[in-house]
């Protein structure tokens, strides 16, 4: 059934996350903060554009991991680094997570400071002449994140982070391999029931239900900037049923929402430089309309 977790994971697939893990670390140009708590920094990649070249791309890249602390953004750092030598800036954000202080609310009131942050980047660029689109990109439970951050019109009155007066800019939304839609995720269990883990921090005077439709994308259509997803049907950790459930919501809200489903591809490749998938998620980045175009093969 295509709502069910996907087809059992080839070896190419679960090796993906050796093969991203095995990258050195790779240090940013500078870091720069948005708050005072540790976790509150970004780590810029400056791109390098070529000569002559269109208006650039700055992308807020948000780090999956399940939104526990045990994961950092540093696992990110070698795609940003490659993104950068694409000409493509990253703001690669940290923000608090499970057991570190995150969790709901802490760590959507981090997204909100990093994206704007981001889209502050993405404005120094175009006073510096490039011209920059500014993208929010995110893998895994960074995707559902990015997702979030492009749906807080959406929150109801009185929500602390529905948008108000002037919204940073987000050109475009880019999620890969995401956590599309809270419920399903939670009917799932996925990772040991991570989304339970997210919603512990819910104010107690919140129903259940309410704390969790206030931090689900997918109930929160559609949003207010294009939206790209690349997810691979190989997926042993977050089954491509969950982005197939946010797509169709979006189509009957009239979002503008694709996806791309890789074929044989797992959780990782998306954000490992040199694959397929990674070439792709570049693409997705690059590309005006936001529609990567190539072929995927299986795995990294």
């Amino acid at each position: 059934m295509a709502d069910e977790p996907g087809p059992k994971a080839g070896a190419a697939a679960l090796g993906e996350e050796d093969a991203l893990l095995a990258l050195a670390p790779v240090p940013p140009d500078r870091t720069v903060r948005y708050g005072t708590h540790p976790s509150q920094v970004i780590d810029v990649y400056d791109g390098r554009p070529a000569r002559g070249g269109g208006p650039g791309t700055v992308v807020t890249l948000l780090h999956g991991g399940f939104w526990r602390q045990a994961y950092d953004r540093t696992h990110l750092s070698p795609a940003a680094a490659a993104l950068a030598r694409h000409g493509v800036t990253v703001a690669l954000a940290e923000y608090r997570r499970v057991g570190g202080g995150g969790g709901r609310p802490g760590t959507f009131d981090d997204v909100v400071g990093a994206v704007e942050a981001g889209a502050a980047e993405a404005a120094r660029s175009a006073d510096r002449g490039r011209g920059a689109r500014h993208v929010v990109a995110g893998h895994s439970a960074g995707g559902h994140l990015a997702l979030w951050a492009a749906s807080r019109h959406r929150l109801p009155a009185g929500s602390r982070w529905r948008e108000a007066g002037r919204a940073p800019r987000v050109d475009r939304v880019v999620a890969l391999a995401p956590v599309a839609d809270l419920a399903y995720a939670r009917e799932l269990r996925l990772s040991d029931d991570a989304v339970a883990g997210l919603l512990r921090g819910a104010d107690a005077r919140t129903p259940a239900g309410g704390a969790q439709a206030e931090i689900d994308p997918a109930r929160l259509l559609p949003p207010r900037a294009p939206v790209v997803i690349l997810h691979g049907t190989a997926d042993p950790d977050v089954p491509v049923g969950v982005s197939r459930r946010y797509t169709a919501a979006a189509a009957g809200s009239a979002g503008d929402v694709v996806l791309h489903e890789l074929p044989g591809v797992g959780h990782y490749a998306s954000v490992t430089p040199g694959t397929d998938a990674f070439a792709l998620f570049l693409a997705a980045l690059q590309d005006a309309r936001g529609r990567p175009t190539g072929r995927v093969g299986g795995g990294a």
